[in-house]
This record gives C-alpha cells, structure tokens and sequence, in this order.
C-alpha cells in the first residue's frame, strides 16, 4: 500500500526492490529508514543525499519530524530485527562504523550508507540510473562477503589458559557450547576469560580451576557446575551460563543454587540461559527466573533481559 505516501518513499521502497532487498524489506518502514540513513528529506532530491552516522531512536525521530509517521517506543526492536539487520546483511548500511568493536547491546550504536550505494542512489532517476544499478549489482556480491568478513573479524575472541584445549563430544549440547564460546562470548564478553565449559560426556570439556580459586571460589562438586563460565576482566563479572537443549533454564531453584555456589566469588554474577532456538526456548518461559539473561544461538546478535533494574550486569 503505497496510498497517501510522500513521493520520496514511494521511490525509496522501488530503490530497495531494484537493489534485490527480500520482500519483507519493501514497506513504507524500510523506505522511511533508508531515507533516514541519507538525511533526505521531503524537500531534498536524491542528489542531494548525505551519510549521517544516525541510531533506531534518531531514525524513529526523522520518521516523525519530517515524513509524519509516528512509530511507538516498543517499535525499535522491529527497526532493528526487520529492516536494519537486512540492510546491514545486504551491504546497503553499515553497522558501528565510527567503532566497530562497539558492545552490540551499546545504546550508542549507530548505522550508516554504505559508501558505494550512497553514490549510486545519488544517480536515481537519472538516465545513467540503470547502466550504474547494473554494474553495482554485478559487484554486490563481493561486497557482502567482506563486510560479513569485517564483522567477524572485530568480534573479540574469548581467551583460554595458556597450554589448555577444549575437548566437546558431538551432540545438540556440545554443540550450543560450542555457540556460547563462539558467538555469544566475543558479542557480549569481549576480551573474557572462559573458565568452565562442561562437556555431556565428562561434564569437564574445560576448567580453568586456578582462575576460578584467585576469584574466591573453589568447586568440589564439578556436577553442580553450570555449563559454562566466563570472566569478564572489563567488568569484572563473572558469567554463569546454562546451555538448555534437554534439561531446564536458570529457573528460581537453580539461580538460588548457583548463588550458594559461587557465594565467595570476588566478581559480580550475571546469570544467563542460552537456547539453540526460540521455540525451545519458549516452552522454558514461564520458567526462566527474573535477574537474568536469555540468549538464543540462532539470533546471536539479540539478549534478552528479564526485568530488573539493569540491561546485563551483576545484582546486590
């Protein structure tokens, strides 16, 4: 539906189709964002685009101020899920570029037009319009590789003890482990140190003991563990993390169990359960205990936070 809506969108939507964007992505909320992305507004040609570093909430704002179309505070989720995550994966805009190693969680995340589009939209409804969509198309591929290669290069891998390996046995658990350690880790533990990551067959896949002793905690039940443990030096958290393939979350039992557990550590504790998919995760929901975090290994650049007075950090 198209009715009633400024020329300037209309025409952002028909760039995003020609660029190859999914359907999903051709609506009024992602013509509005790529407009945002180049500050272009009603009175403004697309020669004159700009690349402005803009966040969900200034684009919301641009939304309002200058197009009439109000989207509610609980909407920055479906900004970021629905348009910008597509936007950033296709190579059109660029996520943190002023500071790529940015926490992904950061209030101060920022996008911003991909340089070669930007000159490229600058050319719509010009004769050179489809020659120049032509060439960029049949390089856009390549493009995308490398920014995708970029992202995973300033991900900051987790650290393991000099001299020590991670030995998992094959399995779905083994292998959300391995996730946590891999994706979940460099996100949101940057620079931490992994002391614990149980195994399904030994429940001992990995364990720092000395680093976990200097922190005021000595473990003589490995059984109780939590899956995996993280220090997180920065913050000086210590993160204990459930992997929930078979068995159940950080439920009001476990947290109070973990709590006892690690009650002489000299780290704050941040409790986290980690599901491989969200509809595992949602037969766990009316479980999961408040005071924690939920990440889901199959959108790893989103955490879940149940209540509190904090986004992710330990509690008094």
């Amino acid at each position: 539906m198209t009715e009633g809506m400024h020329s300037n969108v209309k025409e952002a939507i028909n760039i995003l189709k020609e660029l190859g964007l999914p359907k999903g992505q051709q609506n009024e909320r992602s013509g509005l964002c790529l407009l945002a992305l180049m500050n272009l507004t009603q009175d403004k040609t697309w020669s004159e685009a700009e690349s402005p570093l803009i966040g969900i909430t200034p684009m919301m704002e641009f939304c309002r101020i200058n197009y009439g179309k109000e989207y509610a505070p609980n909407s920055r989720e479906t900004f970021r899920r629905f348009t910008m995550h597509q936007f950033v994966d296709a190579g059109i805009a660029l996520y943190n570029p002023d500071k790529p190693t940015r926490p992904v969680n950061s209030p101060k995340a920022v996008y911003q037009i991909e340089a070669e589009t930007l000159e490229l939209i600058k050319c719509y409804n010009t004769e050179e319009w489809s020659e120049l969509l032509a060439r960029y198309l049949s390089n856009r591929q390549t493009l995308v590789e490398r920014y995708a290669k970029e992202r995973q290069q300033n991900k900051i891998p987790i650290q393991i003890a000099e001299g020590k390996e991670i030995y998992i046995t094959p399995g779905e658990h083994s292998k959300l482990i391995k996730a946590i350690i891999e994706e979940f880790a460099p996100r949101y533990v940057p620079g931490g140190r992994l002391i614990y990551a149980g195994d399904t067959g030994e429940k001992m896949g990995y364990f720092d003991e000395e680093l976990l002793r200097q922190l005021g905690v000595v473990i003589d039940s490995h059984g109780k563990m939590p899956d995996v443990v993280i220090y997180f030096p920065e913050k000086k958290w210590l993160l204990l993390i459930e992997a929930v393939t078979s068995h159940g979350p950080v439920d009001h039992k476990r947290h109070e169990e973990l709590a006892k557990l690690f009650k002489g550590s000299t780290a704050g504790i941040v409790y986290v359960t980690a599901f491989p998919n969200r509809s595992l995760m949602a037969r766990y929901l009316n479980d999961i205990s408040w005071e924690t975090e939920v990440w889901v290994a199959d959108a790893p650049s989103h955490l879940i936070h149940f209540n509190g007075v904090r986004f992710l950090g330990p509690y008094e």
